[in-house]
């Protein structure tokens, strides 16, 4: 089977278009697919997003790993073509908070995780409002001073999930991406309401503040996403260095937790959580001129330039 990536590009006019990576070619998906129908065979599902392939993933899959075998559709390389965010846009961002040991502890919280009490904690990013694909610039907006950095391996749902187990969570995962959830250490609390411990939106919602990318990966060509290694830069300097193995609460004890509470649908987005190596523990923060450089292994690299926003 030929390896793929499942990514979005825009044409001249910045438009996106539902795409393949093969090697270091990029395929137009809804020409891939209509050479492949002129063959005499049904794709099954719309190219016409990333969402609407996700939609319909039990069909499109194999089509996918059949237009990456044959290569038919290829419009550019990856060198002279400028890619979009994988997913424009995700139905919902659920966001795992303190899943790191080692960031847990780093964030000023003394007692360990005691996970026969506790359960995931997640907020929610507002996904068209926030999400923004490689190379694009991260806006840092005039109400904070203090944007830090959160490299996190992204699952994508490819299947909708109600009530799944810790046994057939991983089922209804199409694939995997890197995410960085940005976040604006200075807005977390609110002295004019004193009476709510956090202010999760004011944190973690602003213009720009969830760079996603390159792609997606599709689950299958990464069999094993807790040896998965992430690792961060700001401009030069390694912030971050950790294994998806270290996390609190795996994959399937998220997927367990959220699809209890609500049916998880093709297109959602789980942004795992972060390990230890962000700015705030060091007085150290996201300033106009930096880039922020993340990379997972089996997935590739996301990187972002800073700028001064509004």
């Amino acid at each position: 089977m030929a390896e793929y990536k499942l990514l979005n590009y825009a044409d001249d006019n910045g438009r996106a278009h539902p795409g393949l990576a093969v090697n270091e070619n990029v395929i137009d998906l809804q020409l891939a697919v209509k050479i492949y129908e002129e063959k005499g065979a049904m794709a099954g599902f719309s190219p016409s997003t990333t969402l609407s392939v996700l939609e319909d993933w039990d069909a499109a899959e194999p089509v996918l790993e059949a237009i990456a075998e044959t290569g038919d559709g290829v419009t550019s390389t990856l060198d002279e073509t400028k890619l979009m965010a994988p997913l424009l846009y995700p139905n919902a961002i659920f966001n795992a908070a303190a899943n790191y040991a080692d960031h847990h502890a780093e964030m000023g919280n003394a007692d360990a995780v005691d996970k026969t009490i506790a359960k995931p904690y997640f907020f929610l990013k507002s996904p068209a409002h926030t999400v923004i694909g490689p190379g694009d610039e991260v806006r840092i907006p005039h109400v904070t001073e203090q944007v830090d950095w959160e490299c996190e391996l992204g699952v994508v749902i490819g299947r909708y999930g109600r009530n799944m187990t810790q046994t057939n969570a991983r089922s209804i995962v199409a694939g995997y991406t890197i995410f960085n959830d940005l976040s604006a250490r200075d807005l977390g609390r609110r002295e004019d309401w004193p009476q709510f411990r956090s202010d999760w939106f004011g944190q973690k919602s602003f213009e720009s503040s969830a760079p996603m990318g390159p792609w997606i990966v599709p689950a299958k060509q990464i069999a094993d996403p807790y040896s998965c290694k992430l690792d961060l830069w700001v401009n030069d300097e390694h912030m971050q260095d950790a294994i998806a193995s270290q996390l609190i609460f795996n994959i399937e004890e998220q997927i367990e937790y959220l699809s209890a509470r609500m049916t998880l649908r093709p297109g959602d987005l789980i942004a795992t959580g972060t390990p230890s190596g962000v700015g705030r523990p060091r007085g150290i923060f996201l300033q106009p001129g930096d880039t922020v450089r993340l990379t997972i292994g089996g997935i590739g690299e996301l990187s972002n330039p800073i700028v001064k926003g509004e």
